[in-house]
Parts: structure tokens; C-alpha cells; sequence
């Protein structure tokens, strides 16, 4: 009875299993059937969505070329092959590819069986020679005077019989694009087997060069991406976002192309109709764009004829709001020639520099943190002398201050006393400090929190971090603390200063707002949070006051208008620069720099304006030290204005 009753229930199991199989598993083998039995190919390339601005302003779109394909039908011969692509090259105006000329020569010419001895052929047929080295033998003796023969119908001919027979027999092969609407017209009177004539389609810019360098490149599937785009679906010859936004958003902005099943026949049906790939809308306004570009070009040429600006030929702004992290504009014009511009925007998240004083905030937060300082704390504005260390100052002696004043005057003193704090030691003239790798971490730890010294997040490929210094010495603890040690990106800087104006709350700079489909919205821009800066809210807050008090009445003054009711910080660095492309430092400059928003106390806008390299050190002069003041002032009144 058990041995029944076992019976049974494996039956039952067996059963079942194949009833599971029938039902949850037949498609997918149904489908897997499918596609071993069955040819299918995809159409040519469907249009990528558009990339707009925060306004409804199309900066990148497509444009539709006339293609020419062929299609290998079933049944035609090599002979029917060169037959349409003498008709093609009859028509078309295309370049010869010399590469191509030999093989065409051997199949109009008896496969250049008379280049071939009777001795030679016996030692085929002794097997002493391949039908490889035959052919080889075959290429050798297409002697130049032989390939002058061919007369430049033949030459054209040779090259459109190449395309027609490169890659899988089954797949549409494109011969030339963009003909021209003559050759069009005579093709389609031609009525020539295979051959179609179908819209593809090319990125074209709306704004020439403005932006054009963070859209990024689309183009043919990198060889190393090969097998991770073949995991996706992709076909070997798609066109895919090479870098920057196209590739960032490839997923979305890639269109769906129809699909077709290859018939017996060598015909295709459509099986399934692609579309368009979905917009990606930008928090970019380009009127902004182009307004900070024109300022950037602007100022840069006026600092150009001011002495001592050797080597000084670029500048950097990013315009934002600091509340979500959205990127208004950015630009990065570097002048070459003297007289023309081109695009370094992606600079802005790839190349460093140093920064100055516009990092004391984050020194100042680094003093309450660690409870060197407290709101009110004051100090006489003097020197520090620190052993073996040349003497440090503020700019010009400032008298007392507090950490309003430390800030809005821009007191070096202030914050190498916070420096010092941080060691737990006693400051004495010319005496012996002793640091390590915790005193230089408690900076950067704050700084972090803030931006400085992490990645941001920005939706941009490529994102690379400015350089921290690997050494630890008093000089450069005290160095650090005024933002003359370690570099960082115009991105970090906004990030930094957007998280001040949003009272610590720390959010990724953001390009893209929405992603729709027509009217559908895709993807949406949640502006999170991805970090709080560990302070209580009363010293953010006192950071904002110390800033307004810098813009209205300190060295940040007139950088954006007071009525808009601003905070802002300058900075000023030393830097060095290789003058001669030997790889070594010799030549000492002037960098500048200015981050604000406003209004101070609920800011609507923020900016980033950063200057390298504008002056020799030698020539210093505070007064001429315009261009960033220039920049940020221009942009905000033009933000407000039009806002």
C-alpha cells in the first residue's frame, strides 16, 4: 500500500510540475523558440529626446538626414550587387575608399583567376598551396597600374559595393547619409532593389557652443562597453551618450527603435513601432546662460589689459538656488588668442584650485564645533610667529575682533587662533607647535559636512575631487584654516555655500529637473537632503549675519547690490603655476574668488565666481582685483531683474 501510495504522489508532483511549466514557463520557451527560429532586426536609429531648459526652451534637438540603406533580398547575386551599386554610384556623390578597390577588381575580373600561374595552381591541387595563399597571391599582383584602370565610376562603384557587404547579410546596411534631394528624386525613379531611403537622425544645437561640452557627445558604442551595452539590448551599431548629460540620462533619453522580423523572403515586418526618447529638462535658463557667459568674456578681457596679468586666461561661475541645489547657470570661458573664447565648463567639476578665504565659514564652524570660539568671542587682530615659521598676518592690521568681524573683515588672525585651539596649546611668540593628522582632520571633517573636500553628487559623469594635502606641519595647519592648502572644485564651492544659505542642510547640485514623455512626467527632481551639517542652527545663523555684514560693509561689499539684502565672502590665495611645462611650481600668482547668495536671510539665488591666476604676486594690488565683483554684481542684477 505504501509503495502505491509513493506511486502516487510523485505522479502527482510530476504533473503538477509540468502544469506549473505550461502555464508560468511556456511564454518565455514560447519566446526563446521564437527568437532561435526567427530573424529580427531593429530599425534605424529613432530621434533621442530633447534636452530643454527650465523655460520650455529646446538647446538641443534632432535633425532628420536622408539616409541611403540597402537590404540584401534572397536570392541576388554578386552579379545583381554590382549591377546596383554601378546605378548607385551613377547617382551619388560619395568618397572613394581606395581600401575597397582590389576586392571590387577580382569580382568584376574572373575573381583574378588569370593573376594566377598553371604552376601555381598545380601546387593548389597538390595541396602544397591554400585557397588563402591563393588569394594573397591574388592581392600582391593588383598592381597600381592594374586599380588606374578603373575609371572613377568604377572607383565609386567599388566603394558602395563595399558597404552593401559589410557586416550580417540580414541587416540594413547604410551606404550614405544626407543626399542630397536631386539624388533622392532619382533614386526613387530608379525603384532599385534593396535599396531604401529612410530619416535618421543627427543632434543639432540650438545655442552653437553655450553648454555645448556638459550636453556631452553621443556616438557609436565604445569596444570596452561593448558587452555591458549588448547586456541592455543595445545593437552593436546604436548611438549612445558618449559623456556629460547624454550619458548620464541614456536611459531616458535613447529612443525605441521599430523592430522588424526578417520574412523568408529577405522583406521585414514591422513588429513593433519605436518612438522618441523621453526630454530631459534642464534647471538651466538660458537667457541667464548667456548672460553670465557674456559677463565671464566681458571681464576677462577688461583684467587682460591691466598689467601683470601674464598669466591669467580664465574664469569660472556657477548661479544657482541654494534651496534645492538647482544649477541656473554655469560657464567657464577660457580666452585663447587674445581675442577668442572657448568653452572650460567642465572644469567646474573636474579641475581645483585654490580657494582663500572664502572657506572661513567652515573654519568658523570648525572653532564652535570643537568650542575654541563661541558667538561673540573677540581677539586683538595681530601676527602669529610660530618657530622656524615666516611670520602670519591678516592683510592689514584690523584691531579687535569677533567672529562677525573675523569674517566680514577678513581676519586671517581669528582663524589661525582657531588653528591653534584645535592643538590645545597656548599660543607663545616664535615657539614650537607640534601638530598631527587629528588636528588637520577636524577641519576637513566640518569642511566635508559643508561640500569642501567630498564629491557633490552632481548628475555629471566624471566628477573628481580637488587635492588634500598629504603632509602635516604647523605652517600648513595654519594654512589650511585660511583656505591656502587644500584646492577644491567651483562645484564643491557651490555646494558649500548653498549649504550655509540653507542653514547646514546640504544637497547635490542638480541639472536635471524633470524627465517627461510629451506631457508624462518621468523621472522629477526630489532635491533631497543627503546631509545636515552638525551645528546648532545659532552659529549657521551667525555665519549668514558675519556674511551680510561682509557684503554690506566689508571686504564682500558692493560684490552683490545691498538692496537685495546679500551675504557673501571673498577669498584671495596665493598660487603657483608651471610657466614653462617643465612640471615644476615656478611662478607665484594671485587667484580670487567670491561666494554669496541673497537674500541673505531667505536666499533666492546663490553664486560662485572664481578667477586663477589673474595677477602676479609681485605686482599684488588689492584695487584692481575687479572681475569677480564685476561678475557676481552683473548676474544678480540681471537674476533679480528678470526674476
Amino acid at each position: 500500500m505504501k509503495k502505491y501510495l509513493i506511486i502516487i504522489i510523485i505522479f502527482m508532483i510530476f504533473m503538477g510540475r509540468i502544469l506549473y511549466l505550461n502555464r508560468n514557463e511556456g511564454l518565455k520557451y514560447k519566446e526563446l523558440l521564437n527568437n532561435k527560429t526567427n530573424n529580427y532586426i531593429y530599425g534605424e536609429s529613432a530621434p533621442r529626446g530633447r534636452i530643454i531648459d527650465r523655460n520650455g526652451v529646446v538647446l538641443v534637438d534632432n535633425q532628420g538626414i536622408k539616409t541611403l540603406f540597402y537590404t540584401k533580398l534572397k536570392g541576388i547575386t554578386i552579379k545583381d550587387e554590382v549591377n546596383i551599386a554601378y546605378k548607385l554610384a551613377n547617382i551619388l556623390n560619395i568618397d572613394i575608399n581606395l581600401n575597397s578597390l582590389k576586392k571590387f577588381w577580382l569580382i568584376t575580373h574572373n575573381n583574378g583567376d588569370d593573376l594566377i600561374s598553371k604552376e601555381e595552381y598545380s601546387l593548389y591541387q597538390e595541396r602544397k598551396l591554400t585557397s588563402e595563399d591563393l588569394k594573397k597571391l591574388k592581392y600582391e599582383r593588383i598592381s597600381s597600374d592594374i586599380l588606374n584602370t578603373l575609371s572613377d565610376l568604377d572607383k565609386k562603384s567599388a566603394t558602395i559595393y563595399d558597404l552593401m557587404n559589410k557586416g550580417y547579410s540580414y541587416e540594413k546596411k547604410e551606404i550614405i547619409k544626407n543626399i542630397s534631394n536631386e539624388e533622392y528624386s532619382q533614386i526613387i525613379d530608379e525603384n532599385i532593389e534593396g535599396v531604401t531611403i529612410e530619416l535618421t537622425w543627427e543632434r543639432i544645437y540650438n545655442y552653437g557652443e553655450t553648454l555645448k561640452d556638459v550636453f556631452g557627445t553621443i556616438g557609436k558604442i565604445p569596444e570596452e562597453k561593448k558587452e555591458e551595452y549588448l547586456k541592455k539590448g543595445y545593437n552593436l551599431n546604436d548611438i549612445v551618450g558618449l559623456s556629460y548629460l547624454e550619458l548620464q540620462y541614456e536611459d531616458y533619453l535613447k529612443g525605441e527603435k521599430d523592430l522588424y522580423k526578417v520574412k523568408n523572403d529577405n522583406t521585414l515586418e514591422l513588429i513593433k513601432e519605436g518612438h522618441k526618447g523621453n526630454d530631459l529638462i534642464l534647471s538651466i535658463d538660458i537667457k541667464v546662460q548667456l548672460e553670465l557667459e557674456r559677463l565671464l568674456q566681458e571681464n576677462i578681457l577688461l583684467a587682460k589689459k591691466r598689467a601683470n596679468t601674464n598669466y591669467f586666461e580664465e574664469a569660472y561661475s556657477i548661479v544657482g538656488n541654494p534651496n534645492n541645489g538647482e544649477i541656473i547657470a554655469m560657464s567657464g570661458r577660457k580666452l585663447i588668442n587674445n581675442s577668442e573664447f572657448k568653452n572650460v565648463n567642465t572644469k567646474l567639476i573636474n579641475t581645483s584650485y585654490t580657494v582663500g578665504s572664502v572657506v572661513k565659514m567652515a573654519t568658523l564652524s570648525t572653532g564652535y564645533k570643537e568650542g575654541v570660539i563661541d558667538i561673540g568671542s573677540t581677539v586683538n587682530d595681530s601676527c602669529i610667529k610660530l618657530y622656524q615659521v615666516p611670520i602670519k598676518c591678516s592683510y592689514k592690521s584690523l584691531g579687535k575682533v569677533n567672529d562677525l568681524t573675523a569674517i566680514s573683515k577678513s581676519s586671517n588672525y581669528y582663524q589661525f587662533k582657531i588653528a591653534l585651539g584645535l592643538t590645545g596649546v597656548n599660543y607663545t611668540y616664535n615657539m614650537k607647535l607640534a601638530t598631527d593628522k587629528t588636528h588637520f582632520d577636524k577641519f576637513r571633517n566640518m569642511f566635508k559636512q559643508y561640500g569642501l573636500g567630498a564629491y557633490t553628487g552632481i548628475d555629471l559623469p566624471n566628477e573628481t575631487l580637488g587635492i588634500t594635502g598629504n603632509l602635516t606641519s604647523s605652517d600648513l595647519l595654519l594654512n589650511l584654516s585660511i583656505g591656502q592648502y587644500d584646492t577644491y572644485t567651483p562645484i564643491e564651492l557651490f555646494q558649500y555655500i548653498n549649504t550655509i544659505a540653507s542653514l547646514g542642510n546640504k544637497r547635490k547640485p542638480q541639472l536635471m529637473q524633470l524627465i517627461k514623455n510629451d506631457d508624462k512626467v518621468i523621472v522629477q527632481n526630489s532635491h533631497e537632503i543627503i546631509g545636515k551639517v552638525d551645528l546648532a542652527d545659532k552659529y549657521l545663523l551667525r555665519l549668514k549675519e558675519a556674511m551680510h555684514l561682509a557684503t554690506t560693509s566689508g571686504t564682500a561689499r558692493n560684490y552683490i547690490n545691498s538692496i537685495y539684502n546679500p551675504g557673501g565672502k571673498t577669498g584671495t590665495s596665493e598660487t603657483f603655476i608651471d610657466t614653462n611645462g617643465d612640471g615644476v611650481m615656478d611662478t607665484k600668482t594671485i587667484s580670487i574668488a567670491f561666494a554669496g547668495f541673497a537674500p541673505y536671510d531667505n536666499p533666492k539665488y546663490s553664486i560662485v565666481v572664481l578667477a586663477p591666476n589673474i595677477y602676479l604676486t609681485q605686482e599684488y594690488d588689492y584695487s584692481k582685483l575687479y572681475i569677480t565683483k564685476y561678475i557676481s554684481a552683473g548676474i544678480m542684477n540681471f537674476l533679480f531683474e528678470n526674476s
